[in-house]
C-alpha cells in the first residue's frame, strides 16, 4: 500500500513538474524570454488580459489567506513583507495593461478596462477591509518597538498601517459595505470620464480647405496640418485638432480671429457639449462621492483626507500658499492683458481682448519686444537633439550612458528604446514615446512596465521606464521640431524617468516615484533648469539642416524672454489649482451645477476674463482620473523646491557639480518614498526652502 502510494505521489509530482515547465499560451504566465525581461508586446493579445487578471486576483487571495492563517505571532517578516510581495502576477499584468490603455488604447482595451474596473475595486477592498489581515498589521505596528527594522522598513510599516486605516479597515461592517459601493462607483465614473475625454479630443477637427484661411500661419504649421489631413484621407485640406502641438501654433499665428475662437471654443468646451460624451454629471457625482467617502473615514473633506499624507498637510496651508502666489501674479497678468489691448488698439482693432486672442497677441508682442518667436527657435530644437541634450545632462550629473536598442520589444512603432548603464553596469530600460495619436491620451507622463525594487530574496530588479509626451510630430519634409516649451516638457518627463532609474529601494511600495504627490515633481522640474543653460544649448541646440549651434544672440533673447508672459502662465495654472481645491473642500455632499460652480469659483478669486483656467473641470484629467485630486497645486509647490535645489548647483559656479549631483541622487533620487520628503530635502539642502526663490524664478518679484 505504501509503495503504491509512493508511486502515485512520484507520478503526480512528475506530472506537476511537467506542467510547470510547459509554456502557457498566455505570455503573462511565462517568464519573459526577451532582453531584460521586457514584456513581449508582439505576443500579448487583448484576450490574454482578463484571464491574467483573474488568475492574479486568485493568487493574491491565496497569499493573503496564507498570511492570515499563519499560526506564528505577527512580525514584519511574516506579515508586512509577505503582504508587500503578494500579488506579483497581478502587478505583472496591470503594469502592462494600464500603460497600454493610456498610450495605445483601442475600443477593445477600453471595454476590458470597463470590465476590470469594478473587479479591481472589489479586490482592493477585499484586502484593505479584511479585518483579520488588518489585526495582524495592527499588531506589528503596535509592537514595532520590539522589532529590529531598517529606516525603510519602518516607513513601509507606517505606510502600510496608515494605508489600511485610510482605506477603511477600522470601519464597522456597515461602513465597510458602504465604502465598497462608493469605491466601485468612483472607479467606474473615473473610467467613463477618461473615455469621454478621449472621444471629445479625437472628435473635434478644424478643417480648412481655402488657402486664404491659412493667413499668418508659418510654413511648418501649415505642413503639419497638411500631414494631419493626409493621415485622415483629406488630401488637399488642412486639419487642426485639439492636441496641443496642433492647436497652440494656430492660436499663436492665425490671422483669422473667427477661426481662433472656433478652435479655442472646441478645446474649452471638451466634455461640456451636452452630448453622449458630456462629463458634467460624472464629475458632479465624483465630487459628491468623495465627500461621502471622506466622512466615512473621519475627515471633514476630501482635501483633508488627501493632504494629511502630503508635505502641505492641510487645505488651509495649500490655499494660503496659492493665495500668496496669486496675489503676486495677478497684477502681472493684468499688465500683460493691458499691453495686448494696447496693441489691438494700435492696429486699429475695435474689439476687446478675449481668451482666444491671448496667444496671438502674446506672440506679436514677443516678436516686437525680443524679435523672437517659436518659429525662429524651432529649427534648433529637433527632438532627437533635445533627447541627446537630456542624455548629456544625465551623463554629466550622474554618469549615465544611454544606448539605443533595436532588439527590444516595443508597444508601438514610434517608441524609441534605450538601455541605461553606469560604469558598464545595467541600470534599466527607458522607452520614449513622443508623438500624438488617436490611441494616446493627451498630456505628458512617465510610468513603468516594471519598477525598481529587490525581490523577496534581495536580488535587484531593474526598472523598465516609459516616458510619454505629445510633442510636435514630424511632417512630410521636416523632422519633429519642438518649441522651447516642448523641449522643457521632454526634460521634465525625463526627470521623472531618472527618479525611477536611479531608485535604490528594497520594497516596491516605496521605490522610485512612490512619494508624496507634492514632492514627486521635484526631480522632474529641476531638470527643466538645464534646458536653456548656454552650456547645455551648445551641446544639443543645433540647426536641423546646417548643424549650426544656436547663435548667442538667440540664446540671449531666450534668456531675456524667459520670464515673458509669466503672469498669464502662472494665473491660468493657479486658476486650475484653486478650482481643484474648491471641488475637494466641500464638507457636505452638494449637487453641483458645474458651469455655475466654475464661474462662482473664478469670480471668488478674481480671475480676469481674458484668461481661462488651464483646465476646465470637464477635461481636468489630473484630478478626476490621474491621482492629482487636491494635488494639482503640487507643480508650483515643488517649484519652491526645484528653484532652491538648482541654486545649490549655481552657487558652486558649476551646473554639473559632481558633489551636489551625488548628494541630490543620494538624498532624493535614490530614496524613493523611504523617508519623509521634507527630511529628504533638508538632508540634501541643509535647510527648508522659502517662497522667494519661486517668485524670483517666475519673474514675479
Amino acid at each position: 500500500m505504501k509503495k503504491t502510494l509512493l508511486i502515485m505521489l512520484m507520478t503526480s509530482f512528475a506530472f506537476t513538474a511537467c506542467k510547470k515547465e510547459q509554456k502557457s499560451d498566455n505570455p503573462f504566465f511565462n517568464k519573459y524570454e526577451t532582453p531584460f525581461e521586457v514584456p513581449p508586446f508582439e505576443l500579448i493579445k487583448a484576450a490574454h488580459i482578463i484571464p491574467a487578471y483573474l488568475k492574479g486576483f486568485e493568487e493574491q487571495r491565496e497569499e493573503i489567506k496564507a498570511i492570515i492563517n499563519n499560526p506564528q505571532e505577527p512580525t514584519f517578516e511574516n506579515t508586512i513583507k509577505a503582504l508587500e510581495y503578494s500579488g506579483q502576477l497581478l502587478d505583472k499584468v496591470s503594469s502592462v495593461f494600464s500603460p497600454l490603455n493610456s498610450a495605445n488604447t483601442n475600443d477593445t482595451l477600453q471595454k476590458i478596462n470597463r470590465e476590470l474596473s469594478p473587479l479591481e475595486s472589489k479586490h482592493r477592498d477585499d484586502i484593505s477591509l479584511n479585518d483579520s489581515l488588518f489585526q495582524r498589521v495592527k499588531s506589528v505596528f503596535d509592537n514595532r518597538g520590539k522589532f529590529t527594522l531598517t529606516d525603510e522598513e519602518k516607513k513601509v510599516l507606517d505606510d502600510t498601517y496608515k494605508g489600511f486605516v485610510r482605506s477603511g479597515a477600522a470601519l464597522s461592517p456597515e461602513g465597510k459595505e458602504k465604502l465598497r459601493k462608493i469605491n466601485e462607483e468612483l472607479s467606474m465614473l473615473s473610467v467613463k470620464f477618461g473615455e469621454n475625454l478621449l472621444a471629445e479630443t479625437n472628435g473635434y477637427k478644424l478643417i480648412i480647405d481655402k488657402t486664404e484661411d491659412l493667413s499668418g500661419l508659418p510654413d511648418g504649421v501649415i505642413a503639419q496640418a497638411a500631414t494631419m489631413a493626409k493621415n485622415l484621407n483629406m488630401d488637399g485640406k488642412w486639419v487642426f485638432t485639439l492636441q496641443v502641438p496642433s492647436m497652440t501654433p494656430f492660436l499663436q499665428y492665425s490671422d483669422r480671429r473667427d477661426l481662433r475662437e472656433k478652435l479655442f471654443t472646441g478645446y474649452f468646451m471638451k466634455g461640456d457639449n451636452d452630448n453622449e460624451h458630456d462629463n458634467k454629471a460624472i464629475i458632479a457625482n465624483i465630487a459628491k462621492l468623495r465627500v461621502e467617502r471622506s466622512h466615512l473615514l473621519g475627515y471633514k473633506s476630501y482635501a483633508d483626507f488627501v493632504l494629511e499624507r502630503n508635505m502641505a498637510k492641510t487645505p488651509e496651508k495649500v490655499t494660503e500658499f496659492l493665495g500668496k502666489v496669486w496675489a503676486a501674479a495677478t497684477p502681472v497678468a493684468k499688465a500683460e492683458a493691458a499691453a495686448q489691448q494696447d496693441m489691438i488698439k494700435r492696429e486699429g482693432g475695435k474689439f476687446k481682448l478675449e481668451p482666444w486672442d491671448w496667444w496671438y497677441y502674446t506672440e506679436k508682442i514677443k516678436k516686437e519686444k525680443y524679435n523672437l518667436s517659436d518659429e525662429i527657435t524651432r529649427p534648433y530644437f529637433k527632438i532627437d537633439n533635445v533627447m541627446e541634450g537630456m542624455f548629456y545632462v544625465a551623463n554629466r550629473l550622474y554618469g549615465l550612458e544611454f544606448t539605443k536598442r533595436n532588439d527590444i520589444p516595443k508597444y508601438q512603432a514610434d517608441v524609441q528604446t534605450f538601455e541605461v548603464t553606469r560604469n558598464n553596469k545595467h541600470v534599466g530600460i527607458l522607452m520614449i514615446d513622443n508623438y500624438p495619436r488617436p490611441s494616446k491620451r493627451g498630456g505628458a507622463w512617465c510610468g513603468a512596465f516594471r519598477g525598481q525594487n529587490r525581490d523577496i530574496n534581495g536580488k535587484m530588479i531593474t526598472p523598465i521606464v516609459t516616458m510619454v509626451t505629445n510633442s510636435t510630430p514630424p511632417t512630410a519634409d521636416k523632422p519633429a521640431l519642438l518649441t522651447s516649451d516642448e523641449a522643457s516638457t521632454v526634460f521634465h518627463e525625463f526627470g521623472h524617468a531618472l527618479h525611477q532609474l536611479l531608485s535604490n529601494s528594497t520594497y516596491p511600495s516605496v521605490s522610485g516615484t512612490s512619494v508624496a504627490r507634492d514632492f514627486v515633481e521635484l526631480p522632474s522640474q529641476i531638470m527643466e533648469h538645464w534646458v536653456l543653460e548656454p552650456e547645455v544649448l551648445k551641446v544639443y541646440a543645433k540647426h536641423y539642416l546646417t548643424g549650426e549651434i544656436i547663435p548667442a544672440e538667440i540664446v540671449e533673447k531666450l534668456d531675456k524672454a524667459g520670464k515673458f508672459n509669466t503672469g498669464f502662465a502662472t494665473v491660468e495654472y493657479l486658476a486650475a489649482a484653486l478650482l481643484d481645491m474648491e471641488f475637494h473642500s466641500f464638507t457636505e455632499p452638494v449637487d453641483l451645477n458645474i458651469r455655475e460652480f466654475e464661474k462662482k469659483t473664478m469670480d471668488k478669486y478674481g480671475l480676469i476674463p481674458e484668461i481661462k483656467p488651464r483646465y476646465r473641470s470637464t477635461y481636468f484629467n489630473h484630478i478626476w482620473t490621474s491621482g492629482y485630486a487636491s494635488g494639482y497645486y503640487s507643480y508650483i509647490w515643488c517649484e519652491i523646491l526645484d528653484a532652491d535645489a538648482f541654486q545649490a548647483f549655481k552657487e558652486t559656479g558649476d551646473i554639473f557639480n559632481k558633489e551636489v549631483a551625488a548628494k541630490f541622487e543620494k538624498e532624493i533620487l535614490s530614496k524613493g518614498g523611504t523617508r519623509d520628503p521634507l527630511d529628504m530635502y533638508i538632508a540634501f539642502r541643509g535647510k527648508e526652502p522659502g517662497i522667494d526663490a519661486l517668485l524670483i524664478n517666475r519673474g514675479l518679484k
